[in-house]
C-alpha cells in the first residue's frame, strides 16, 4: 500500500444552467482557472472541485458538499453582502451551533446542490 499515495480527490458538481452556476461559484469566492468541454475547474486555495455541464434532477437534489472554513461568520457575511440568495433565487439559512461540535449554515446552489459551510467549535 506504500505506493498507493493520493495526490488529490475532487468531485464533479452538476449544473442545470452552466453559465449561471459558474457565476454563482465565482461570487461565492472560488476562482475558475479552466473551462473546457463542459468542465470548469474551481478552487479556493488548495481546495477544488469540477463543475460539469450536466444536470439530472434526482442527482442534483440529492448532492451535498461540505466546506470546512476557519471563520463561518465571515463566509456568511460575504454571501449576505453579495446578495447571493436573491441574485440566484437560492435558499440560505443562518449559522447555528450543531450537536456535532460545528457551527454551520446551508446554502443551495442554483441547481439544487446543498452546501453545508461550517467551522469546528
Amino acid at each position: 500500500m506504500e505506493n498507493l499515495k493520493v495526490v488529490e480527490i475532487k468531485t464533479f458538481v452538476p449544473a442545470q444552467d452552466y453559465e449561471v452556476s459558474k457565476a454563482f461559484y465565482r461570487d461565492l469566492g472560488f476562482t475558475m482557472t479552466s473551462d473546457e468541454e463542459g468542465i470548469a475547474f474551481f478552487h479556493c486555495g488548495n481546495h477544488s472541485f469540477l463543475l460539469q455541464d450536466f444536470y439530472e434532477s434526482a442527482h442534483a437534489n440529492n448532492f451535498m458538499m461540505h466546506l470546512l472554513v476557519e471563520d463561518v461568520e465571515s463566509w456568511y457575511q460575504h454571501i449576505l453582502k453579495a446578495g447571493m440568495a436573491d441574485k440566484y433565487s437560492v435558499k440560505l439559512t443562518e449559522p447555528n451551533d450543531r450537536p456535532w461540535k460545528m457551527r454551520d449554515f446551508i446554502l443551495f446552489d442554483p441547481s439544487g446542490v446543498l452546501w453545508r459551510i461550517g467551522q469546528n467549535i
